[in-house]
């Protein structure tokens, strides 16, 4: 059984980081599984991947550029690849997309399985691409739905019912636990600060400008570390120093280091507009420091009853919340329910679902 997971990069984001924690995993079961990008250029992640040498890794696009993977030319490169493999698994538009025409020319000799990693996009919202995604989606042997949240979507959404099946992304606690904290003084500051961290892309998904104005509501000696990138940096730049907050903002870029990161801060958020999953959530609460994350479907399925939720874009109540965290009880009992909660989505429940899904789709 060859599997080729194919993707746009391996930029920060939940569903990339899924790919860096799992490829190694199915490996290690005896699943010959290697990964496409459409673009790349010497991303943490690819770089941390190619170090552990566990698949092959080709790139079709290296630039400055990530627009490249919006060129619909690599529908060809793609052809010439993905029919040495059984099955080939996909995560994000547009390479979804190009996947399916690279295989109709190729006489659909590759089973197609695609990842559905949020409960909403901007194709759902438009209906007037409602026709087009259920000819994608209709190519897929199976959708996975990372909840059951984005299952109930898409079954309203395009009807292919049949083809849904809800596997819940996972975060390995073992490898989480052995990792050591960054001590605060690391990154220049004192034992006295506070450490708010999120960890995302800058895209319209997330909602870091919430936190940024939350910042301003909460004493001084609270810092935020933003650990990402993406197109929306300079707003959210524009957004720092409008309010007077760059001496206590930190733009750390895409990192690799995140549970370390975490451990070293006192509260995780993530702030987001709509979620699939919200991997990152996850391994905050791995990490065993309280998690704090906005109330939209998906994430907050995850979060509910271990970390506390907040209504989206409400800065003065995700401040309230956040001081309230002060009281040592309370921030003890809400990391302990968090690290509880992160042990349910063990890494390994979803790569055994996974490998039987695989072989339920090459058996047919």
């Amino acid at each position: 059984m060859r599997i080729l997971h194919i993707d746009n990069s391996l930029g920060t984001g939940g569903a990339e980081k899924l790919l860096l924690d799992t490829i190694p995993l199915y490996r290690k079961a005896g699943i010959e599984m290697d990964l496409l990008l459409l673009w790349d250029n010497d991303l943490p992640f690819t770089k941390e991947l190619r170090k552990l040498d566990c698949c092959n890794i080709f790139v079709l696009r290296k630039s400055e550029n990530e627009k490249d993977v919006y060129n619909p030319a690599l529908i060809f490169d793609i052809k010439k690849i993905i029919k040495n493999y059984d099955i080939a698994h996909l995560h994000v538009f547009p390479s979804q997309y190009y996947a399916v025409f690279a295989n109709l020319l190729n006489g659909s000799k590759t089973k197609l399985i695609l990842t559905e990693h949020n409960t909403s996009n901007g194709r759902v919202e438009n209906k007037i691409f409602r026709p087009l995604e259920k000819f994608i989606y209709s190519k897929y042997e199976k959708v996975i739905c990372i909840t059951k949240q984005i299952e109930i979507q898409y079954k309203k959404y395009l009807g292919l019912s049949d083809k849904l099946i809800t596997i819940n992304n996972g975060v390995d606690v073992n490898k989480i636990i052995g990792t050591k904290a960054y001590d605060k003084s690391d990154f220049g500051y004192s034992k006295e600060d506070k450490l708010l961290i999120m960890v995302a892309r800058f895209n319209r998904q997330k909602d870091q400008d919430t936190i940024i104005r939350t910042l301003k509501i909460l004493p001084e000696s609270y810092k935020f570390i933003l650990a990402g990138d993406g197109k929306r940096r300079g707003e959210l730049e524009k957004l720092v120093a409008e309010l007077d907050l760059s001496h206590r903002v930190n733009f750390l870029g895409i990192r690799s280091d995140i549970y370390s990161l975490y451990k070293m801060c006192d509260l995780a958020i993530l702030s987001s507009h709509w979620e699939g999953f919200g991997l990152a959530a996850v391994e905050a609460m791995a990490c065993k420091i309280p998690t704090i994350a906005s109330n939209v479907d998906g994430l907050a399925q995850v979060v509910d009853n271990a970390g506390i939720l907040f209504e989206t874009e409400n800065s003065n109540q995700l401040a309230e919340i956040v001081l309230s965290l002060e009281d040592n009880e309370k921030y003890q009992s809400v990391a302990e329910k968090c690290f509880e909660r992160a042990k349910q989505f063990d890494i390994m429940i979803m790569v055994n679902k996974s490998i039987a899904l695989y072989k339920s789709v090459i058996e047919k």
